[in-house]
């Protein structure tokens, strides 16, 4: 794991999204085209803002949805449809094809199902996530399982992962923010051949310390990281501040 610390969290989305641009444009100059995995939450702000303005021919690149909750509307607020939509997809304008991760779905197990037959046809030049401050990766909650070779799965939300999507002003009440999810499974995250993991804010320091110098274990999902031949963390210096 290459770990970069910036001062700022706009110089440390800007740093991530320039590592994820060159990876983006280095398997579009080898085989034509990319295909890609987009995250969402507080922790994307700078890099999306910054990834949507590079030199790239989007044209030619494939995206997939990392996590949606499940039953809410696209219209909703919190919807990560709608953040991707409005922060990624609008913005590129000519990207090839965004798979939406559709909450809305009737039947979720078979949304995962659908979504997990089309990233199962292609390879993952470069994956965008984050880490959760109760140490998820995408909504792989602990205990997560390490061992499914779904692409997607239906998970249950915890206690702390909720209390973050409160925090972060997504919901107006914990009774609002849903307790399920669809979610890119860990062993499809980590098919990815670059993982750009972007973790701003203070809040996320203890995650980011258990992730790093922790043992690799599901009760911090994003220790698993550690494993990965081309994961590139990049912190600013209050995520970074238990690391000194």
């Amino acid at each position: 794991m290459e770990i970069s610390i910036s001062r700022e969290k706009v110089e440390n989305g800007r740093k991530a999204a320039l590592k994820g641009s060159e990876a983006i444009k280095a398997a579009i100059a080898k085989k034509g085209f990319a295909n890609i995995i987009v995250a969402t939450g507080a922790s994307q702000f700078e890099m999306l803002s910054e990834l949507v303005r590079a030199d790239i021919d989007w044209s030619k690149v494939t995206a997939f949805h990392l996590d949606e909750y499940i039953g809410i509307p696209i219209t909703h607020p919190a919807s990560f449809r709608k953040y991707l939509k409005e922060r990624f997809v609008d913005e590129v304008k000519k990207l090839k094809v965004f798979n939406y991760v559709d909450g809305e779905n009737p039947d979720p197990v078979k949304e995962c199902e659908r979504l997990g037959k089309l990233i199962g046809k292609v390879e993952i030049d470069v994956a965008f996530v984050g880490i959760g401050e109760n140490g998820h990766l995408a909504f792989n909650d602990p205990p997560a399982d390490f061992e499914t070779e779904k692409a997607y799965i239906v998970v249950d939300l915890d206690e702390a992962c909720r209390k973050q999507q409160l925090g972060e002003g997504w919901f107006k009440t914990m009774a609002d923010v849903p307790k399920n999810a669809i979610s890119m499974g860990i062993r499809q995250i980590m098919k990815s051949k670059v993982i750009i993991c972007t973790v701003p804010d203070a809040r996320k320091a203890e995650a980011v310390k258990n992730t790093v110098k922790g043992s690799i274990t599901n009760k911090v999902p994003a220790s698993i990281l550690k494993n990965h031949q081309a994961c590139h963390l990049f912190l600013d210096e209050p995520a970074a501040s238990l690391l000194k």
